[in-house]
């Protein structure tokens, strides 16, 4: 068989092969070039609008601007929270390079950065989430802002903003009247569904009190600047800018003036002073002290000033208004009154105080020997002896039943974050608390304001206010056009006209246990009752051994609770007032004279003023600087050495 061999290679055979191959080449290119021309064609008209858009979003970015918030104004449209201008620098975490600790260190430098501030910040970028921004300064000079502008370039992540900070003018005397604002935390970044309004350099949120629980109110709408940026991020121009809308004007029923004078006639003791209005129940003032500073801690507080009131023993974080809870004393008794007459019982029988008073094998004592005294008499000398017979007459419940009606045991419907409404014991509460029966000693505990009885200084002043004007007054902190009219008290108004009567003998007698108490306003008589809660147990042994320890002889946690309550002008009541000074000792030493100087504010503001001058003189200036004082003296007993055995500077009182 014969092989086929190999074509034989010619001229035309190669150029044959060669046009074929050039062919399919030139196919396949044309087809290539067709499908780019198409693409092309599609990217550049149809999708046109698309990348025109993302290559406008490379070169324009638009920033949130945060809104102003609303300002907190009192009764007369005077500011208590507002806004003002001020210059800030913030971290944005996510735009930082590798390097953070170099741009903190150029920080420190240009903005003169304190070790505090330092470690604040990293603390901050630690738990920041991603975008937050971490506030570094606020409220700089414009020279350290504009030193900070000018090199941007070279200091990624760094935000400096021109924008409004919250301004409290009375500082500290508003604090637990209003709260204060601060940088959003992860927690409520997450809890509003990552709103980027929340990671916005320079924006606030309520942190407590009114800032927190109105911040719906308060907040406003943000705005939004547009703005032309290179491919590095440096700004070229301002391209256009939608304004941020306010938040809403709060408006409340606090006479600022009033407010801040309570606050500082409450001078370094550890107290509140709350003020209603009879007429309606507005609350013209709730002091408490001692108070942070607001201003500091919007601008971010520092680890000392911190440690400073967490170890401060009159606890200044703490309202006590709403939050402090105290045996009532012998404030209760024209309460205790109110049952008794409601009871039946004569009020012109007569009780003989001996200064001891024997149940079984328990004595209860009178801090004095009274002799033969009648229901009026017992109030207006605050007789002991009298209420512990009267009300085993009487009985708990109707006692208790009393208490509720006059406000004790109730919370309030106010916009507050946390409220501690206290305690009326009464049989079934007894049952239910310590599964026991009352017995008789529950009950003369009970009537001089001992045992379980516990309230808060917002319902001493409410039942002030409630014997004081008939009515079932409810309060209020929050301004609005029309109130309806409270209705009348389910109590006796002959029963309420002998009470007032006696306390008004407790300071207008001259018999009565609070006449250091009396108004220097002619025509105008304060009404009121004094108290003094024990916080300690009395043995028979002290009492054999020289008697009853003074309060100056005690350490401050172990003396006696402060109260006093009134109301003005006694004869057609207008104003009542609730004051309690922690550890103060006798009620007629210190909460009566400071009820006393406070009404006198709202008759005669000159003479109230003159009053406080002296004090606050004596006590060392006004209260930002007393506070100023102490913040420096903690530092330095901070930064000063110690030797193995010292121990922690201890918490000083200005």
């Amino acid at each position: 068989m014969k092989k086929r061999g190999k074509p034989v290679l010619t001229e035309n055979t190669q150029a044959f092969s060669f046009t074929r191959r050039a062919m399919v080449l030139g196919a396949g290119q044309g087809v290539l070039a067709t499908a780019l021309g198409v693409r092309m064609g599609w990217l550049a008209i149809a999708e046109n609008e698309h990348y025109k858009l993302l290559a406008e979003s490379n070169r324009v970015q638009e920033r949130l601007i945060p809104p102003r918030r609303g300002w907190i104004v009192d009764r007369f449209n005077q500011p208590i929270a507002i806004n003002r201008s001020s210059f800030r620098v913030d971290l944005i975490p996510d735009r930082m390079e590798k390097d953070p600790a170099r741009v903190l260190a150029e920080l420190t430098e240009l903005l003169a950065l304190t070790p505090d501030d330092v470690q604040r910040i990293r603390e901050g970028l630690a738990n920041a989430a991603g975008y937050q921004p971490v506030p570094v300064a606020e409220n700089i000079p414009y020279d350290k802002y504009a030193a900070v502008t000018v090199r941007l370039a070279e200091l990624p992540g760094v935000a400096p903003l021109r924008s409004f900070a919250r301004f409290y003018p009375e500082g500290p005397a508003v604090a637990h009247l209003v709260g204060y604002v601060g940088t959003p935390s992860k927690e409520e970044y997450q809890a509003e569904t990552r709103n980027p309004l929340l990671i916005a350099p320079g924006f606030k949120v309520g942190k407590d009190e009114l800032e927190r629980t109105m911040e719906h109110r308060l907040r406003g709408q943000p705005g939004a600047q547009r703005i032309e940026v290179t491919a590095h991020g440096k700004l070229v121009r301002e391209l256009s800018t939608l304004p941020d809308r306010s938040g809403g004007m709060l408006p409340l029923t606090i006479d600022i003036g009033l407010h801040s004078y309570a606050a500082r006639r409450l001078g370094d003791e550890s107290g509140s002073i709350v003020v209603v209005d009879c007429q309606n129940g507005d609350i013209l003032a709730m002091a408490s002290m001692p108070a942070y500073d607001p201003n500091n801690f919007s601008d971010g507080i520092s680890h000392h000033e911190w440690d400073m009131m967490a170890a401060d023993e009159r606890h200044p974080m703490i309202n006590k208004v709403m939050q402090g809870l105290y045996p009532s004393g012998s404030t209760i008794k024209p309460l205790m009154s109110l049952a008794f007459l409601e009871a039946g019982l004569n009020p012109a029988t007569k009780v003989t105080c001996t200064g001891a008073y024997r149940v079984g094998n328990a004595i209860f004592h009178c801090d004095k020997h009274h002799g033969p005294v009648d229901m009026h008499e017992a109030i207006i000398k605050s007789c002991d002896i009298y209420f512990y017979h009267t009300s085993l007459q009487a009985g708990a419940e109707i006692i208790s039943s009393m208490a509720r009606r006059l406000g004790f045991g109730q919370k309030f419907d106010l916009p507050v974050p946390t409220q501690r409404f206290g305690t009326v014991p009464d049989p079934q509460w007894m049952e239910r608390k310590y599964h026991r029966k009352w017995e008789m000693y529950d009950t003369i505990n009970m009537s001089i304001g001992q045992g379980n009885v516990l309230v808060n200084p917002l319902q001493l002043a409410m039942m002030a206010a409630r014997i004081a004007s008939g009515k079932a007054l409810q309060p209020r902190i929050l301004r609005a056009g029309h109130y309806p009219e409270p209705p009348a008290l389910p109590v006796s108004a002959e029963h309420l006209a002998f009470v007032r009567d006696a306390m008004s003998g407790v300071v207008n007698s001259g018999r009565g246990t609070a006449s250091i108490a009396k108004l220097p306003i002619d025509n105008v008589l304060l009404a009121g009752k004094t108290g003094t809660a024990q916080v300690r147990r009395i043995t028979m042994a002290e009492r054999n051994s020289g008697g009853v320890r003074s309060n100056a002889s005690l350490a401050w946690k172990m003396r006696d609770h402060s109260l006093f309550v009134g109301f003005a002008p006694a004869d057609k009541p207008r104003y009542a007032c609730a004051v309690i000074v922690e550890h103060g000792g006798w009620g007629a030493s210190v909460a009566a004279p400071a009820c006393r100087d406070v009404l006198t504010y709202l008759f005669d503001k000159q003479k109230a003023m003159a009053a406080l001058a002296p004090l606050e003189e004596q006590w060392g200036g006004s209260i930002a600087e007393r506070l100023a004082r102490r913040r420096e003296k903690w530092q330095a007993a901070r930064a000063a050495p110690k030797n193995d055995s010292d121990e922690p500077p201890p918490p000083t009182r200005a």
